[in-house]
């Protein structure tokens, strides 16, 4: 009779919904349930909710208080440490009779709102019994007074609670681990099940402007989530409204699917025209307003893209009015001043109240989380740019793969300053913030390194996203207590070295977590992260990913990795077929994708990079990695920067030419300096050079590069 009551009182009070009761019936008689630990409530949710009589693995302290013995009276009780292996034999024994017993694998409850520490003795108890493990996500009970969350997620009296029951699974080590090595592999097995579990369960199947309504509402609308060199903090209402303001405006110049350029720099306003674009079914192209006019109007071309929305106070402060003047003989330009004169009252009167009524209206656009959300063009570093597709799902899917690995929350303040028309800084530096309820400071340029330390130090930035040009300089320039605010600092796009990784741990006291990603990949493919940290690797990859190596001939350890998930692009844009989209497809099939990269994943799931497969050169038919010439520059120089390319040779196929700054180097002194290195991973030339060409992204520009070290290389020796 009471768990008849609490069931309809809690349903009652908290409109708890369970997903997955025939994953329940699936699961067997002998079952090891195990759930994510949001709140105090979570043991009488499961033993209200769940059939059957479910035995409770608790922690010993918590099964002592008093105010939950009442409701642990409810279901049996096995009061456990999950750290004493006494405690864990007897919890062995115990499911190797049919039984269905409840554990909470991070043994405490959340006080980050993400995932915490998973036990690996949880894992090996699942091993050793050979239970079947029934994972079950608790979703919305974070925002209830029974959480540990009060300061830093908005609290509320009863907030809505879903249960949800996963496919059965197992964990089953093979008997290739024993002891303390099986142990560890069992809890690694776990972690993975219980982020995947937190994917499989998350909401991104639904449009960016749909996700957006829903962080207002978790949130609240007058909740901070943007601002810029303005001043001038915007919250989920104000954002919403204005995005809705700008998008009626630019509705009856354009049409349904149509792709409009972005010529705008880091701004809340960029932000307002991305999202009010794809409030009206129109889809964002962002342009690279550092790569000229011709480049510009060549991915007009490739995008059909005919109308560009821009700003005449941007291009005067930009010194773009050469360049805007050009483009504006292939694409229409709209200036959002002329748009702005055209605002009458009754049009911000009309959009305060759709904003406050959209989510009744925005439901009947019949918008799906597979259409295009924006088209990027990837950075051009070793060929013709092309235009990437991402759907609103691709976005959305890498936001919450990011979620279940590292923890986030609404008190943490994103410093974005690189570019939107970068796939990191688009996906990652501004979306992944507003739609998770954190505040994002937008810094217009990456190149003022003095000053974005101070932006850091004045607006108390807690997260960071750079690449080790970019966090290298910024090392170099920053008081050692700019950056005393930062809890995470991640670098991607390119190779973090070492030099930089160490400055930034000696300095500031900060590890920077490296990832890995493309464009094609909305971006993040892998990351480290403070919980699965390797040095020297771009850390694991993301949930729900699929990977395959393609055996390279050359290369003993590894391959090209080819991935697939929910996260890869819909396809390309390509200057030869314009507007015209190619599906993402590989050697292995269709939804694949070949990032060119040769990596080798370990034993513990991290991938290590060893370059690209275009840079490799083959030289008297051995592959030589570039970037691992690369590390040997670093390694004898870390001051300086430096760039492996390849020229022909007539004797033996690929000759290897370094580029780098340090002065005076010599062929002879990285020998010296690479002790039992073997002399074809030597390049033949050094060329010393005042600056390494590199993109507005950070990136090694390698195209200018080569023709560099051809031209200088010619000269060298017809000179000689």
């Amino acid at each position: 009779m009471l768990k008849k009551f609490l069931h309809w009182l809690l349903t009652l009070l908290y409109r708890v919904k369970v997903n997955g009761l025939e994953n329940y019936h699936q699961a067997g008689d002998r079952v090891l349930i195990i759930a994510n630990h949001l709140s105090f409530l979570d043991p009488l949710l499961l033993g209200v909710f769940l059939p059957d009589d479910i035995t409770f693995a608790i922690n010993t302290q918590i099964s002592e208080r008093w105010w939950l013995k009442p409701f642990l009276r409810l279901s049996k009780v096995f009061p456990m440490d999950p750290t004493h292996p006494l405690s864990l034999k007897a919890l062995i024994h115990h499911l190797q009779s049919d039984t269905k017993t409840v554990i909470f694998p991070e043994g405490r409850i959340t006080v980050t709102g993400s995932m915490m520490k998973i036990y690996d003795g949880t894992g090996m108890v699942a091993d050793k019994s050979g239970a079947t493990i029934l994972p079950i996500r608790i979703e919305g009970a974070e925002y209830s007074h029974f959480s540990k969350l009060k300061n830093i997620v908005r609290i509320r009296w009863f907030p809505a609670i879903t249960i949800h029951i996963m496919p059965p699974t197992r964990i089953d080590t093979h008997g290739e681990f024993t002891g303390k090595a099986r142990r560890k592999q069992s809890g690694h097995i776990l972690a993975d099940i219980m982020t995947e579990m937190l994917f499989a369960t998350s909401h991104y199947q639904q449009t960016l402007f749909s996700a957006l309504l829903q962080a207002r509402k978790t949130h609240g609308g007058s909740h901070t989530v943007a601002e810029d060199l303005e001043r001038k903090p915007l919250s989920y209402d104000a954002l919403i409204t204005r995005s809705i303001i700008l998008g009626k405006l630019v509705n009856p110049l354009t049409s349904r699917s149509e792709n409009v350029g972005i010529l705008l720099p880091n701004s809340t306003k960029t932000l307002c025209a991305i999202l009010g674009l794809q409030i009206y079914g129109r889809v964002p192209a962002m342009l690279n307003y550092s790569i000229g006019s011709a480049g510009m109007a060549s991915a007009c071309k490739t995008g059909t893209v005919n109308t560009v929305l821009t700003s005449r106070k941007f291009i005067e402060l930009a010194n773009l009015g050469d360049e805007a003047a050009k483009l504006a003989e292939h694409v229409k330009l709209v200036y959002l001043e002329d748009l702005a004169a055209t605002l009458s009252p009754i049009d911000k009167i009309s959009a305060l109240i759709q904003a406050k009524t959209a989510d009744i209206w925005y439901k009947s656009h019949s918008y799906d989380s597979d259409d295009a959300a924006v088209v990027l063009f990837t950075s051009g570093s070793e060929g013709a740019p092309k235009g990437v597709v991402l759907s609103h799902a691709n976005v959305l899917a890498n936001h919450q793969q990011v979620k279940s690995r590292i923890d986030f929350n609404p008190t943490d303040v994103v410093l974005n300053f690189l570019p939107m028309f970068h796939s990191f800084g688009f996906t990652i530096g501004t979306l992944l913030p507003v739609m998770n309820g954190m505040t994002t400071f937008f810094y217009p340029s990456p190149l003022h390194f003095a000053v974005i330390p101070e932006m850091a130090y004045e607006v108390g930035a807690t997260i960071m996203f750079g690449t080790n040009t970019f966090l290298a300089a910024y090392g170099k320039k920053a008081h050692p207590y700019d950056f005393y605010s930062l809890r995470y600092v991640v670098a991607g796009a390119e190779k973090l070295q070492e030099s930089t990784r160490s400055m930034w741990l000696d300095k500031f006291g900060i590890r920077i977590l490296e990832g890995y990603g493309a464009t094609e990949t909305a971006p993040v493919t892998a990351v480290n992260t403070p919980m699965d940290y390797k040095a020297g690797t771009v850390g694991r990859f993301m949930p729900d990913m699929l990977h395959k190596l393609e055996p390279v001939p050359g290369i003993e350890t590894g391959g090209k990795l080819h991935v697939a998930g929910p996260n890869i692009m819909k396809g390309y844009l390509l200057s030869d077929n314009p507007g015209v989209l190619v599906p993402p497809c590989s050697i292995y099939g269709e939804g694949w994708y070949d990032t060119g990269d040769i990596v080798q994943v370990d034993e513990d799931g991290f991938i290590h990079i060893q370059g690209r497969s275009k840079r490799f050169a083959k030289i008297s038919g051995e592959m030589v990695s570039l970037t691992a010439v690369e590390q040997l520059a670093s390694h004898a120089w870390p001051a300086a920067v430096h760039a492996a390319v390849s020229l022909p040779d007539p004797k033996k196929g690929e000759q290897v030419i370094l580029l780098t700054t340090q002065r005076e180097a010599t062929p002879k002194q990285l020998a010296d300096a690479s002790p039992g290195v073997a002399a074809i991973t030597l390049p033949k030339k050094v060329l010393v050079l005042d600056k390494i060409p590199v993109l507005p992204t950070g990136k090694t520009d390698f195209i200018s590069a080569t023709e560099l070290a051809a031209q200088l290389t010619h000269i060298e020796v017809e000179s000689a």
